[in-house]
C-alpha cells in the first residue's frame, strides 16, 4: 500500500534540466528521507509533487495522492488537496506564516478551516500543538517578533493542523538546537504513527538518523543511492554519500585561534537585553578583535540573534555599552540575516541586486570570483529569490555582504541551509576572509560543535554548555548572568 507515489517527475527550466526522471514511493508509517547537497533539487522535487513550482519552471511525470492520479505539468489541479491529504511544512517560514496575525491564531484557523473542528476545540488543539514545540508564550506574538527557530515551529503547527495524511517536510528542523530537531523530528514520527505517510527533504544528518526509514541520496538533480537510512549512513556504497557523511562538523579541525594587535572592533561591556517585557540575557562581555572569530550558541530563543543586532546597534540595550571602533562607517558592519528570503527584493532579478551593491562599492571584479569560491553558478544571478534554494541564497547574501568589505560581519546561522559538505566549505571560506582580510567575524549558530570548532572563543547563551577553546588576548567572553 501506498499514499504518495512519483513517477518519472522531471523539472526544467526552459532548455535546462535541474532534475532527471525521479521515481519515489512513500510506504504508511514508514519515512522517506531526501537527502542531499544545497542545489540538488531536493526542494524542487517536493514543489513538483505539489503543483507549487515557481513560475518560470516546468515539470512532467506523474503523481498518484491516494486516490487521484495528477499529471506534475498541470499544477492546478493539485490545489484541491492540499491541507486535506497532503500538506507541506515549508523552508521558509516567513513565506508562509500572516505576518498580521498571531502564532496561535494561524495554528487555530487552521484546525477550524481545514481540519473542520469547532471554534472551540479548535483553539484547545493549535493550544496543546504549540506546547508540545515549546511554543506556549509565543502563541500571542506575530511572526517578526518571534526567532527564526520559533516561526519554524510554529509554521510546522500550522502545516499539520489540517490532519493531512502525507506530509512533506522540507528542512523542518533548519536553525534549531540539537533538542528541539529532536522533538520536531519526535513529533513528526508520532504524527505519522502506522497509518501517515511522510516524506523528510533535509541536509541535516542527525535529523535523518533520528527519522530512520528509507532514504534516496541526491546530487546535482540526479538519484546517487538509495536504501533504508540506517544501511545508507553506516555502510554507504557512493563516495559523494561518504564525504556528505565526512563532512559532519563534529568531525572538523578545530581552526588555529587568530592573534592580532590593535583595539577592538567591537567591545561589549555588561550588556542586557529585553524583548515583550522578559529579558534575554544580561551582563554579557566580550569583545572582537581584527581578524577574530567569536562565536555565540544556545538554545532557540534565547537571545543569539538579538545579541547580535544589538551589537550592529539594531536593537537598543537595556543595560550596558556597546562600542564600536570609531573609524569604520556603517557600511562596514555587515549581517547575514538568517532568513535570506527576507533580505532579497523578491521581484527583482539576484544579478540586478548584486550589481547594486557592487556599482556603489566600485567591486564589480570580485562577483564572478566570489561566486566560483562560494560554488554557485553564474546562471543564477538571471533568476529571482524563489526560483533559487534557500542554501543558494544563503550564499548569495554572504557574496552580497563581501563586497562591502566589511571591518565586522554578524553572521546569523550562515550555514542552517547548507548541506554538510558545502556548510564546511562556507565556514572555511569565513574563517579565510578574517585572516587575510582582518574581518571580525561574529557567528551565531545553534551547532554547537560548529561554533567550538571554529571559533576563538565562545559564549554560550541559555541553558547550552559548551566546551570553550581556550581565548586568547584577542576576544574575551563574560558569561551571561
Amino acid at each position: 500500500m501506498s499514499f504518495l507515489t512519483a513517477t518519472d517527475i522531471t523539472v526544467r527550466d526552459g532548455a535546462q534540466t535541474l532534475l532527471e526522471p525521479l521515481s519515489l514511493t512513500v510506504t504508511p508509517g514508514e519515512p522517506l528521507i531526501i537527502l542531499g547537497e544545497t542545489g540538488s533539487g531536493k526542494s524542487l522535487m517536493a514543489q513538483a509533487i505539489m503543483g507549487t513550482l515557481p513560475a518560470g519552471l516546468r515539470a512532467q511525470g506523474e503523481v498518484r495522492i491516494g486516490a487521484h492520479t495528477l499529471s506534475a505539468s498541470e499544477p492546478r489541479r493539485f490545489r484541491g488537496l492540499w491541507g486535506r491529504e497532503i500538506s507541506v511544512l515549508p523552508q521558509e517560514p516567513w513565506l508562509s506564516l500572516d505576518p498580521l496575525m498571531r502564532a496561535g491564531t494561524q495554528v487555530t484557523e487552521a484546525h477550524r478551516l481545514v481540519r473542520g473542528l469547532s471554534a472551540a476545540d479548535a483553539k484547545a488543539r493549535a493550544s496543546s500543538d504549540l506546547g508540545q514545540l515549546g511554543l506556549t508564550a509565543a502563541a500571542r506574538h506575530y511572526p517578526h517578533q518571534l526567532s527564526g527557530g520559533m516561526a519554524q515551529r510554529v509554521a510546522i503547527a500550522a502545516a499539520r493542523a489540517g490532519g493531512a495524511g502525507i506530509v512533506i517536510a522540507d528542512e523542518p528542523t533548519k536553525g534549531l538546537d540539537a533538542a528541539r530537531r529532536d522533538d520536531v523530528a519526535d513529533l513528526l514520527l508520532s504524527e505519522m504513527g502506522d497509518n501517515g505517510g511522510l516524506l523528510v527533504i533535509t541536509h541535516d544528518l542527525a535529523l535523518a538518523r533520528r527519522m530512520g526509514g528509507q532514504m534516496i541520496v541526491l546530487r546535482q538533480g540526479k538519484v546517487v543511492e538509495t536504501g533504508a537510512t540506517e544501511t545508507v549512513m553506516s555502510a554507504a556504497r557512493e563516495a559523494y554519500t561518504r564525504a556528505l557523511l565526512a563532512a559532519d562538523p563534529e568531525s572538523w579541525t578545530r581552526r588555529a585561534p587568530s592573534r592580532r594587535d590593535g583595539p577592538p572592533v567591537v567591545d561589549v561591556h555588561g550588556l542586557s537585553v529585553a524583548r515583550g517585557g522578559r529579558e534575554l540575557f544580561s551582563g554579557v562581555g566580550f569583545d572582537v578583535a581584527a581578524g577574530g572569530v567569536f562565536g555565540i550558541t544556545g538554545p532557540s530563543g534565547c537571545g543569539k540573534s538579538t545579541l547580535g543586532d544589538a551589537v550592529l546597534g539594531l536593537v537598543a540595550p537595556a543595560a550596558g555599552t556597546v562600542t564600536r571602533r570609531a573609524d569604520i562607517g556603517p557600511h562596514g558592519f555587515q549581517k547575514l540575516y538568517q532568513d535570506p528570503v527576507a533580505a532579497f527584493p523578491r521581484k527583482r532579478r539576484l544579478g540586478e541586486t548584486l550589481n547594486d551593491v557592487a556599482r556603489m562599492t566600485g567591486e564589480s571584479a570580485r562577483v564572478a570570483p566570489l561566486l566560483e569560491q562560494l560554488g554557485l553558478s553564474p546562471t543564477l544571478l538571471e533568476r529571482r529569490p524563489g526560483a533559487v534554494s534557500g542554501g543558494e541564497l544563503q550564499r548569495l547574501s554572504i557574496l552580497r555582504a563581501l563586497l562591502r568589505r566589511p571591518a565586522l560581519i554578524f553572521a546569523d546561522e550562515p550555514t542552517s541551509r547548507l548541506d554538510p559538505i558545502t556548510q564546511a566549505r562556507v565556514i572555511g571560506m569565513l574563517g579565510e576572509i578574517a585572516m587575510t582580510e582582518g574581518t571580525a567575524i561574529l557567528l551565531v549558530s545553534h551547532d554547537a560543535a560548529l561554533v567550538r570548532n571554529t571559533a576563538d572563543a565562545v559564549l554560550p547563551l541559555g541553558k547550552t554548555v559548551l566546551p570553550e577553546p581556550q581565548p586568547d588576548a584577542a576576544s574575551v567572553a563574560t558569561a551571561p548572568h
